[in-house]
């Protein structure tokens, strides 16, 4: 296996949007840095099932109700 060609893996601290840390091994910085979250799973749509809701504005799902309506009637 050739030398030096990995990264330096160390433990950071990761801040979550909420305030709450936790440490982990990562390639990111150098030894004892600090990573601050933008967006975490405690506050993200994808994870905590918000900004599901459908809106629709004469959009494509109107188009789509009005072409379909009465077909299964």
């Amino acid at each position: 296996m050739k030398k030096d060609i990995h990264p330096d893996y160390h433990t950071i601290t990761v801040v979550m949007t909420d305030g709450t840390k936790f440490e982990t091994r990562s390639t990111y910085g150098s030894e004892g840095d600090t990573l601050p979250l933008d967006i975490d799973p405690k506050t993200h749509p994808a994870w905590t099932g918000g900004g599901q809701h459908l809106i629709d504005r004469g959009g494509r799902l109107s188009r789509f109700k009005k072409k379909y309506e009465g077909f299964l009637s």
